[in-house]
């Protein structure tokens, strides 16, 4: 597949089939993350492969969450709690729940997270790549406290998550803004 193919028919799955994914594919698609552009060449990078036991916490974690809004702040917060709801059950659905995490280092934080940024997409397009689907998550981090804590990394940042899993559903494009409507040339 072309890189270009990859970039057109990628897309965020919610729905798994319950099929498990190799070690050896995982490793591949961690390792096109680990080869992405970093800002500085930090490679800021660190990548904790949850199944079972572990994701399993988290997806409690996340749904006691929702049971325990009730400050209106915490609403603003979040969005919608069904927004967290509905990402803890298919946390709970899916094979693999990739946390993302990077050093405790503010004065990098910016040149950081762009470069995760990049990592991520090339761990989706290398998914797409070997038909596995991806969801790049970012509902994990009002819980992140509570993630590092399960994983024993309170001492780095969680940046998001990423769900590997073979698909169980069709792709349904999400609408993209024209390219005109969002660029112009300037001299």
């Amino acid at each position: 597949m072309e890189t270009i193919d990859a970039i057109k028919i990628r897309w965020s799955n919610y729905k798994y089939k319950n099929k498990k994914i190799s070690k050896e594919l995982v490793k591949d698609i961690l390792n096109c993350g680990r080869l992405a552009p970093s800002a500085k060449n930090r490679q800021p990078w660190y990548f904790v492969v949850t199944t079972g036991k572990t994701k399993d916490e988290i997806t409690n974690v996340m749904l006691n969450k929702v049971k325990n809004i009730t400050n209106i702040d915490e609403i603003k917060r979040i969005g919608h709690p069904c927004s967290l709801k509905s990402t803890a059950y298919t946390i709970m659905k899916v094979p693999i729940l990739v946390l993302i995490f990077r050093p405790n280092d503010e004065v990098w934080a910016k040149g950081d997270r762009l470069s995760l940024g990049a990592c991520i997409e090339n761990m989706c397009l290398r998914a797409t790549e070997l038909d596995i689907g991806s969801l790049w998550i970012l509902d994990t981090v009002y819980i992140e406290k509570e993630i590092e804590k399960i994983t024993h990394h309170e001492d780095m940042e969680l940046v998001c998550g990423l769900l590997l899993g073979y698909p169980n559903q069709k792709p349904r494009r999400k609408n993209r803004n024209k390219l005109k409507d969002m660029m112009e040339w300037q001299e």
